[in-house]
């Protein structure tokens, strides 16, 4: 059984930094891409970043690269989301997605963790 459970939004003032963790069980990490997407009210789910279990390569949304970074702890079996120089447009409910590398379509999805950045 897939399980994505994410962790570490809150509540934080423009320019703040958030990590949020996403700790990943019952898949076979090496065959797989993890990724952050996010919906703010009103809006559709948008991609942030990805990463490659197995190579480490990333890819970022426009609006994430140079502030936010993407890791994974291979022994934890985590992915992390590094939120920096935060701005209220990034105010969203964050989830953490996965997918195997032979499909398209993302298939397991986390509950969400929401992220307020204040003015």
């Amino acid at each position: 059984q897939v399980k994505l459970v994410e962790s570490g939004g809150g509540l934080v003032q423009a320019g703040g930094s958030l990590r949020l963790s996403c700790a990943a069980s019952g898949l076979s990490f090496s065959n797989y891409r993890m990724a952050w997407f996010r919906q703010a009210p009103g809006k559709e789910r948008e991609f942030v970043a990805h990463i490659v279990w197995s190579s480490g390569s990333t890819d970022y949304a426009d609006s994430a690269k140079g502030r936010f970074t993407i890791s994974r702890d291979n022994a934890k079996n985590t992915v992390y989301l590094q939120m920096n120089s935060l701005k209220p447009e990034d105010t969203a409910v964050y989830y953490c997605a996965a997918r195997s590398l032979f499909v398209s379509q993302y298939r397991y999805w986390g509950q969400g963790t929401q992220v307020t950045v204040s003015s």
